[in-house]
């Protein structure tokens, strides 16, 4: 065999390593995408190098499979409900005190599940993207409302309440749960028809919370805290500026 067919054969051979290398590396990237979904994108917007945010990725998988991860039993599930359901209620008198409790809750629920939460956030965030890809983002911004404390409003605090709704659903493995987004959406119409009812209007759906008030179908009561500044029902006069007792006493 002469020289210049040995050069060849290492060429072609070089070419095909080379080709399995780049068509490797695109299985791993569509694989991992197609996995984290949004968690993906922010990782690489975060590193700004798609290499390095899917080599992290995958250590974050990697990680995940280290875990002894239980569903949990009906009575868990049943009573993580009921708690849950309590610290809703509390959103109405006391949003702040809601999203404090809201975050411990996550922990709570996610040791019960078998995650570590001895980890800081960051961590915790990380592994739970593992398995809940489509919800981690709402507990990132869910938890950035909470520690800002009172420097935001009621609206964006409500919101982080239903950031936290997802996530819990998520790990309680409810089937039932919708998306975050069109949650949120839904949670914004029932907000202002609230306002659009009269005060003594209650939902057919709609159970009354320990003051009084009617709780929308996932336990957040849209009482004062579910109004937004700029919308109808936040003053005490109608549009042409006479006096609306009604109004008034809706957004007491």
């Amino acid at each position: 065999m002469s020289g210049t067919a040995v050069v060849l054969i290492i060429l072609v051979l070089l070419v095909l390593v080379v080709l399995g290398v780049v068509l490797s590396r695109r299985r791993r990237s569509a694989q991992l995408q197609q996995h984290f979904g949004p968690e993906y994108e922010r990782s690489v917007a975060t590193t700004g190098d798609r290499r390095a945010a899917e080599a992290e990725l995958a250590e974050r998988r990697q990680r995940r499979e280290e875990f002894d991860i239980k569903d949990l039993r009906p009575e868990e599930r049943d009573r993580f409900r009921d708690s849950w359901n309590e610290i809703q209620r509390g959103f109405v008198d006391d949003p702040r005190r809601s999203l404090h409790s809201a975050d411990l809750f996550v922990a709570e629920v996610m040791r019960a599940r078998g995650y570590p939460v001895d980890d800081d956030f960051d961590r915790r965030a990380d592994d739970l993207s593992v398995d809940h890809p489509r919800v981690v983002q709402h507990y990132r911004e869910a938890r950035q409302v909470r520690d800002a404390g009172g420097e935001v409003d009621t609206e964006r605090q409500r919101t982080a309440i239903t950031s936290y709704r997802s996530l819990i659903n998520a790990l309680l493995g409810d089937d039932d749960r919708t998306e975050h987004d069109g949650a949120r959406r839904d949670d914004r119409a029932d907000a202002r028809q609230s306002d659009a009812r009269p005060s003594d209007a209650r939902p057919s759906d709609a159970r009354p919370t320990d003051d009084g008030r009617a709780a929308d179908a996932d336990g957040v009561a849209p009482g004062r805290h579910a109004l937004r500044d700029d919308e109808p029902g936040t003053t005490g006069t109608d549009p042409k500026g006479t006096h609306n007792p009604r109004t008034e006493e809706h957004t007491r």
